[in-house]
């Protein structure tokens, strides 16, 4: 948190819209709001008015205690289309850094990453591949990794090739009030613990909010929870790179959790999903081999709570082979999968009695939506539509509070 001692050192880059620079002034801009974030101080407000702004070339800052802030996310426009050399748009290795009021746009590889920092605010940031979604694009569009007390608070993102909002490997993070859309994964928290997804908006992603644990990563996430979102109509066709976990999200995916433990789901408005629109998986499900999976990685998910959700139509013409077939053996031409996809992996060395202990279990209280266990462990032999045994509740997850000296956080 910002010493209310530190002198706030306002730095304001006061230059014209990229329309009547020359390209020796896009030059200097570059130059001089890099130098601006090398020499500032705990404390500096860096200002960037309105304009767009070509950069050819990574900025990065490695003070903590700054603030950049721009003159709206459609007014301040850095854009690095043509960009020649670094890996992101903006690198940040950094503690209580906020970012607010800018956009990024064309970025060669990630828009905005955010290094091992802690109290992190990124507010009203737009990322966006102008060209629209494809595979060429950068993979993270907003993109904090090993953060803590991180909140993402009305920020857009567009056109990722993996991710537009991606939270990995962090503590403490909430995402509200934003808009995730034409990216493969609109949001995605991933080995992650105790975050707080609220208020967005995710549509015309392959899928819309992911949950996910990866193996071979610093610590397993658990303890998320997803609410008050409104996940509807992510089909687009999948662009991401193969090889990658998120190549494996089929197209028509609401929201997906895989591997990941204790994540509750209530109070969205999900629906137009052609595949699911909730989707529970294991990481064998992924297809996903390049990595192996260490002997401390769970690959089950477990304690998976849905409630209360509003479910729209779905399920009438899911991605992948496996399962078209399946809809239409099971339902016909014209049915429907279940608004609720498991695909059946478990941990039978945690079982009591042949059950799981109620902690671990998925548990649906939705109402009249159907929950498919497709059994894929055996090959889809046993698919089952029963949600007997999945009729049960779970202890509510607590609520993420960050202390950011931020209002309502």
């Amino acid at each position: 948190m910002r010493s209310a001692a530190l002198p706030v050192v306002a730095l304001s880059v006061l230059l014209v819209a990229c329309g009547e620079q020359a390209p020796e002034t896009h030059l200097d801009f570059q130059k001089d709001l890099q130098a601006r974030l090398i020499k500032a101080k705990p404390g500096s407000v860096i200002e960037i008015p309105a304009g767009t702004y070509q950069l050819d070339r990574s900025l990065s800052l490695k003070v903590s205690g700054v603030t950049l802030r721009g003159a709206g996310m459609d007014k301040t426009i850095l854009n690095f289309k043509g960009q020649k050399s670094g890996a992101e748009g903006l690198l940040v290795d950094a503690s209580d850094f906020t970012i607010e009021d800018l956009a990024l746009e064309d970025t060669k590889g990630d828009a905005l990453k955010v290094v091992g920092g802690k109290n992190i605010v990124i507010r009203r940031v737009r990322t966006e591949w102008t060209n629209g979604p494809a595979t060429e694009n950068g993979a993270y569009g907003i993109y904090p990794v090993q953060t803590e007390n991180t909140l993402i608070d009305g920020s857009v993102a567009i056109g990722a090739s993996d991710a537009g909002i991606y939270v990995g490997q962090s503590r403490n993070v909430v995402v509200r009030n934003s808009r995730a859309e034409r990216n493969v994964a609109g949001i995605e928290i991933e080995n992650t613990i105790g975050a707080d997804v609220y208020d967005n908006v995710a549509t015309g992603n392959t899928g819309g909010i992911l949950v996910f644990n990866m193996p071979n990563l610093p610590q397993p996430g658990y303890a998320t929870r997803v609410y008050r979102n409104r996940v509807e109509g992510n089909n687009h066709k999948n662009f991401g790179h193969k090889g990658t976990p998120v190549a494996s999200v089929p197209a028509g995916s609401g929201v997906v959790i895989n591997s990941n433990d204790q994540v509750e789901i209530f109070d969205n408005d999900i629906g137009e999903h052609k595949t699911a629109n909730v989707i529970i998986s294991s990481y064998f499900s992924t297809g996903y081999t390049e990595l192996s999976t260490t002997e401390d990685f769970d690959p089950y998910p477990e304690g998976i709570y849905i409630h209360g959700n509003r479910f729209g139509p779905g399920g009438d013409s899911p991605d992948h082979l496996d399962l078209k077939a399946l809809k239409i053996t099971q339902f016909g031409l014209n049915g429907r999968l279940p608004d609720i996809l498991w695909d059946g992996y478990f941990d039978p060395k945690k079982q009591v009695d042949g059950r799981l202990p109620p902690e671990l279990a998925i548990c649906v209280d939705n109402g009249e939506a159907g929950l498919i266990n497709v059994d894929a462990p055996n090959d889809f032999k046993n698919i089952s539509t029963d949600i007997t045994p999945h009729r049960c509740q779970l202890a509510k997850l607590p609520a993420v509070h960050l202390a950011l000296g931020e209002p309502g956080v």
